[in-house]
């Protein structure tokens, strides 16, 4: 009789699973942004405008476009907790972008054509608070001796 050997798969790291939730959420948040009632005046949402008048949980602007990126990034973030660096950069960068995004929204006009995510100052500090909790994940996780290792 054989005996096949299975592989046993590496127990997820820290950052992997912190990669993991995070994009869990996203992608969740990216679902819900499409849900009547969880989004407020979905009737009003564009598909990328700055008058798309409909707010996941009556407080966060979406649109069309928001929520894609929310479930793209999400998507992203499931994919990428594969491996100890992909999980980190996609914390670290995906922080990065945030806190981007945050500064963008601070110096546009609201009202105007630029802010064609749409972003308002719920939003705004939404976006601050995700990337420097993001980058914080990314890099305290994984410090320490041999915590940058690829684990597949």
């Amino acid at each position: 009789m054989t005996t096949h050997a299975h592989p046993t798969a590496s127990p997820r790291t820290q950052v992997q699973k912190a990669a993991q939730f995070v994009g869990a959420v996203f992608l969740l948040v990216g679902v819900l942004g499409f849900v009547p009632g969880i989004t407020t005046n979905y009737d009003s949402m564009e598909f990328a405008a700055h008058h798309s008048g409909a707010e996941l949980l009556g407080i966060f602007q979406v649109s069309v476009l928001h929520n894609l990126v929310h479930l793209l990034f999400g998507i992203a973030g499931l994919a990428l907790a594969r491996s100890v660096g992909t999980a980190r950069n996609y914390l670290v960068v995906g922080g990065a972008v945030y806190l981007v995004l945050w500064l963008y929204g601070l110096l546009i006009d609201h009202s105007s054509d630029a802010n064609f995510v749409p972003v308002n100052t719920a939003d705004n500090w939404l976006h601050f608070f995700l990337g420097i909790g993001m980058i914080a994940l990314g890099f305290f996780l994984t410090r320490g001796a041999g915590a940058t290792r690829t684990r597949r």
